[in-house]
């Protein structure tokens, strides 16, 4: 049975990324929780799938008094893992060449192995749609799991290419990446290797059997609850 994974919490019941969502999505049964971090300007890691907040600005330029002052519903990362305390978190860094505020020193990197070698104990896994992020988190601490995330438009073996390359413990697909008997086989393949296979975002039963049936480890859903009835 593939772990269930909260996709920015419980979207459909709370606003996502927020302590709200996540707390929601594992009352529906779910084993963990996926969520998008930025750093601010005075180095606090907080929880939100853009770089910029509609109507405040750009993360990276403002401090974490003036996001709290300006969006309260926006968490701390530190909070987050305590309401998802024992439960897997699937940390995403959001920091990708065109992203606005992009930083190629991989601040954020940092700054999350350094907040999970503070706190201890967490269950965690890093992963992000930049390399140069995740390398930087092995680099700085090979104990943090890593996995590669990946759109449909990068071939399956290039992604494992790439993180085999890199060392990181897990590939996470986009469920289209792994559609037909040939994602089985991938699947299979990962395995065979020692890599995991986390998959985004599974809304539908149809897609989701399939993937359950090929072994794949973790389900990354809008729907937690749903998604458990379904497997």
């Amino acid at each position: 049975m593939p772990l269930v994974l909260g996709h920015r919490g419980s979207p459909r019941v709370a606003r996502e990324n927020t302590v709200e969502a996540f707390a929601a999505a594992l009352a529906e049964g779910a084993d963990g929780v996926e969520l998008d971090t930025h750093a601010t300007a005075d180095g606090v890691l907080v929880c939100h799938h853009d770089p910029i907040v509609p109507e405040v600005g750009l993360i990276p330029e403002l401090t974490e008094a003036e996001l709290a002052a300006a969006v309260p519903w926006l968490p701390r990362l530190d909070a987050v893992l305590d309401t998802c305390a024992g439960t897997l978190v699937n940390v995403e860094i959001k920091n990708s060449p065109g992203d606005s505020g992009y930083d190629p020193t991989q601040r954020t990197a940092d700054l999350v192995v350094a907040l999970l070698r503070d706190r201890g104990g967490d269950r965690v896994i890093v992963s992000s749609f930049e390399l140069a992020a995740i390398d930087r988190v092995r680099a700085l601490d090979p104990t943090v799991p890593t996995g590669f995330l990946y759109a449909p438009d990068m071939a399956n073996d290039d992604a494992f290419f790439a993180a085999s390359v890199g060392g990181h413990g897990a590939l996470h697909p986009h469920w289209v990446s792994l559609a037909g008997d040939e994602g089985a086989d991938f699947v299979a393949r990962c395995h065979a290797a020692k890599v995991a296979v986390n998959v985004w975002t599974v809304n539908d039963e149809v897609v989701a059997v399939p993937l359950a049936a090929a072994g794949v480890d973790a389900l990354i859903t809008d729907i937690p609850a749903t998604l458990r009835t379904w497997l």
